[in-house]
């Protein structure tokens, strides 16, 4: 089995903090959100979402895009350290270290400079060239000074010469890129140099400014919800605010600043006096405002409000158009498109993120992730749709290829320990902590069978027979349910209980039921047994099987033969379930699976390795590996007949989670009593909150509280692996979302050079194409492995020789052909050509398919072909609907 897996997707987590960004790149409308310490990509146009491979080191605190080149990313984490990227090749540029948060960065209009904020400073910085690669590609342009305290946002002129700035010191900032003269109208025919323009006068901190279309006009918007409006000041008014000391000799300026400077001619801005011209406010029931954001071509501005509302006004007048409530919490981020028309909105406390278009007032994107852990995994039969299952309560269904979320259920009370796909049919089965097991209609979403117990009990595991007529659970989920250790058989059909099978003396921790159909059903327990069931014959009781330690997680191989199970001594022990349980092999996997230091650790990371161990496992699709994970940040891959570790993955190179880093950084504890920095609860960031919210009703001295406020560190692990039935995919439910691992995600494939010659180059296949000669040169495209050789050999072989060549394609390479014949289908319009090579292949291999449609080789691409082929009908069909219902109203329109 191939082990080059990468990373390739992250689902269920679409926002976390940070501004999100929309654009339009001619190919469609975009939208960018960070998602931890990864951004994810989302295009509106065609519903398909990515993530970026490359991850910070913190969570992601601001995203910036360049105007000139949609693709260039300024992605910056919450200390300051930033990436220049391409978000179309998904790969980095650039990196520099701010060394100091980023409260806002701007991109100039023409895309030579970018903006940051540097505490109460601002720092222009040339942007790197793409092109080319540079020693140190950021060169500082200039620092500027002037606030008083931190700058929280940068807004750029069109022309690039000027730029405001708003800080928490209640003031407006104009400032200039280069060293500029104006006309001084204390002396006439003098100038003097261009100082920064200050605009004073409102009471709280500003959190934004914005020129109007024309730029005749500033707007300033404040966190106590004041609205002020800056005009140019008439020459014959009175200016009081000029201090005779900005005054300078022009012969001095000529020296410093050169000729050029002073005799050119200032612009518009400069010249102008800025003086307050109209006070609004916002009437809203909360007036904190949390975010703003501006189209200037249409004068909207857009406020997001602590109160989960947000309002669109127009400028200058400041009429409310439109005000709606979105969400239950603060509104942490809000931007507009393009033309104005949509509205992409974030809200942190939930995990959303919402795209709404004001005019028809309907959402055009609407996707949450689970509010609290993903605690569970399972892939349909075609791989396409990964369902989930949190502590929330939800269950929610994400589709692999798109990314997005298509349904979410959540008849649940409880949080959902267990999900699984029926074997056939649209069927969904979970189980949860509530008491109940559910069966969900995957057409209709919704749940037509409710399956629950005489007595309560909080199952923790869950398993569906093949034939998907029998489901079983264990109990011993929760604290609830100490006195209940048995597994509980219904039917689907009656949702009656059938049998309970009783044995084990602690929680069932993992049940399966056997692939093959056999109705054998296998568990294991806390009680350091395994105990394999027959559960259609008279009598199911058997003899347990011991184990070293307690069972964590079992798991069935795909032809019913072997059976896995990990264990809290940190080991894989394999069984033969036919043999009477013989067990077969044994791994040894602490030091695989060892976690990291966490802030709070009074042990090193050696010593505590010694608890460390699996809790989920899973076989792959051929049955030749294990995939196994735990509370760890890695996710490791063995060989089963080797029993070797084939490789490992991590999860998350994120430092805010606990078990990143396997030793802690001595610079970050106190100076005091040696406590990490980071345990240390500190306002200062959280500036931006209201007063209830910041608000601690604790009494003092008490030792408990609320107990629902989280005061711990998040910890990296995966609480589910699974691979997909295709083979291609693994996916991992971890701290950080739904982490998915593809053989397909580098874009190039993997080719044995065993099988090269000399001869064998690009040009060479390409000439034996021109020649007539299909078959070599698709062979020799494969062999060389290069995705664009060979998409291109495959495309141009033609209708009437596609027979020919599948008729005398060698065995090796069927495989191949297939997989590549299922990643055309998706990426290419050209479906008949498609259809044509799937019939020609099944018309002279079909029976050598079906010989070993049940192994390892071919049932991954087939199940793979099986999705493309399913989607497709779907696909058509519902063109073929929309055809009839065009048809039969131009029909009825001619009679």
């Amino acid at each position: 089995m191939k082990s080059t897996f990468s990373f390739s997707n992250l689902l269920g987590t679409v926002y976390k903090q940070g501004n999100v960004i929309l654009y339009d790149d001619g190919e469609g409308t975009h939208l960018v959100s960070p998602c931890g310490n990864r951004v994810s990509v989302f295009n509106l146009t065609t519903n398909q979402g990515t993530t970026l491979p490359m991850e910070m080191r913190k969570p992601i605190a601001r995203v910036a895009q360049s105007p000139a080149h949609p693709e260039i990313l300024l992605i910056a984490d919450v200390d300051g350290r930033a990436l220049l990227v391409n978000a179309r090749a998904r790969v980095t540029l650039a990196h520099i270290n701010f060394k100091d948060a980023l409260r806002d960065a701007a991109f100039s209009p023409n895309g030579r400079y970018i903006a940051v904020t540097h505490g109460s400073q601002i720092q222009v910085w040339q942007t790197p060239n793409v092109l080319a690669r540079d020693f140190a590609p950021f060169v500082l342009h200039r620092t500027y000074t002037g606030h008083f305290d931190d700058v929280l946002s940068i807004q750029w002129s069109k022309d690039e010469s000027f730029f405001l700035t708003t800080s928490k010191d209640m003031t407006a900032h104009i400032y200039s890129l280069n060293p500029l003269m104006v006309p001084d109208r204390r002396r006439p025919g003098h100038t003097k140099k261009f100082r920064p323009m200050t605009l004073a006068g409102h009471r709280s901190a500003v959190t934004a400014a914005y020129w109007s279309a024309d730029e005749e006009e500033i707007y300033t918007v404040s966190r106590d919800g004041a609205c002020f409006v800056w005009r140019g000041k008439p020459d014959n008014e009175n200016d009081d605010e000029e201090d005779e000391d900005d005054e300078m000799d022009v012969e001095e300026e000529r020296n410093r600043a050169g000729p050029s400077r002073i005799e050119s001619t200032a612009p518009a801005i400069a010249t102008k006096r800025w003086g307050l011209a109209t006070r609004h406010y916002f009437h809203a029931v909360s007036t904190n405002v949390v975010c703003t954001s501006f189209h200037a071509p249409t004068s909207l501005l857009v406020v997001g409000f602590a109160s989960g509302t947000f309002g669109l006004y127009t400028m200058p007048e400041c009429e409310s158009l439109h005000t709606l409530s979105i969400s239950s919490q603060r509104i942490t981020t809000v931007c507009a498109s393009a033309d104005g028309a949509w509205l992409a909105f974030g809200c942190a406390g939930l995990g959303q993120l919402l795209v709404w278009e004001w005019a028809s007032e309907s959402y055009i994107l609407k996707q949450q992730g689970h509010f609290y852990d993903m605690n569970t995994l399972s892939f349909s039969q075609d791989g396409q749709v990964a369902a989930t299952g949190g502590d929330d309560g939800k269950v929610k269904l994400w589709n692999t290829s798109s990314g997005f979320c298509i349904a979410t259920l959540s008849e649940h009370s409880a949080p959902v320990t267990a999900v699984e796909f029926a074997k056939q049919g649209n069927v969904l089965f979970s189980a949860s902590l509530d008491g109940t097991v559910r069966a969900w209609d995957l057409v209709r979403y919704r749940n037509f069978r409710t399956m629950t117990t005489p007595r309560p009990v909080q199952f923790g595991c869950l398993s569906v027979e093949s034939s998907g007529e029998v489901v079983c659970a264990g109990g011993g989920g929760g604290a609830a349910a100490a006195d209940s250790f048995d597994i509980f058989m219904w039917s689907v059909q009656t949702g009656k209980l059938l049998d309970t099978l009783a044995g084990h003396d602690a929680p069932v921790s993992s049940i399966a039921f056997s692939p093959a159909g056999t109705g054998t059903l296998v568990s294991t327990s806390w009680d350091k047994s395994v105990r394999i069931w027959e559960c259609f014959r008279r009598s199911a009781a058997v003899d347990p099987l011991v184990l070293n330690a307690d069972g964590l997680a079992i798991a069935y191989r795909h032809d019913g033969q072997e059976v896995c199970v990990a264990t809290l001594d940190g080991q894989l022990a394999f069984f033969d379930p036919r043999d009477g349980g013989r067990q077969t092999g044994l791994l040894e996997c602490r030091r695989d699976i060892a976690a990291g230091r966490r802030l709070d650790d009074k042990v090193s990371r050696k010593a505590a390795a010694g608890s460390s161990c699996f809790t989920t496992v899973t076989y792959s699709a051929d049955g030749s590996c294990i995939l196994a994970g735990g509370n760890s940040n890695w996710v490791c891959l063995y060989d089963v007949g080797e029993k070797v570790l084939l490789k490992r993955w991590q999860l998350s190179q994120d430092l805010s989670l606990d078990g990143t880093q396997d030793r802690l950084d001595t610079r970050r504890l106190a100076a005091v009593d040696g406590r990490p920095i980071d345990l240390v609860d500190d306002f200062s960031d959280d500036d931006e909150l209201t007063v209830a919210e910041r608000a601690d009703r604790s009494l003092p001295g008490a030792q408990r509280g609320d107990l629902s406020r989280r005061t711990t560190r998040a910890i990296t692990r995966s609480k589910a692996v699974r691979f997909s039935p295709t083979g291609r995919t693994f996916a991992a439910a971890s701290t950080a979302g739904l982490v998915l691992f593809s053989l397909d995600a580098g874009g190039q494939a993997v080719f044995d050079p065993l099988d090269l010659d000399i001869d064998l180059t690009p040009e060479s296949v390409r000439d034996l194409l021109a020649a007539g000669d299909a078959l070599a040169a698709l062979v020799g495209a494969l062999r060389l492995g290069e995705m664009p050789l060979v998409d291109e050999v495959y495309e141009r072989i033609g209708v009437a020789d596609i027979g020919l060549v599948v008729r005398q394609l060698p065995e090796a390479h069927l495989a191949a052909v297939l997989q590549l014949v299922v990643r055309r289908a998706r990426a290419s319009p050209h479906l008949e050509y498609h259809l044509l090579w799937v019939r020609a292949i099944f018309g002279v291999h079909g029976q050598k398919l079906r010989e070993q449609a049940g192994t390892g080789r071919y049932a991954p691409v087939l199940r793979s072909l099986q999705g493309v082929l399913n989607e497709v009908g779907a696909n058509v069909k519902r063109t073929a609907d929309e055809n009839q219902h065009a048809m039969l109203y131009l029909w009825q329109a001619m009679r």
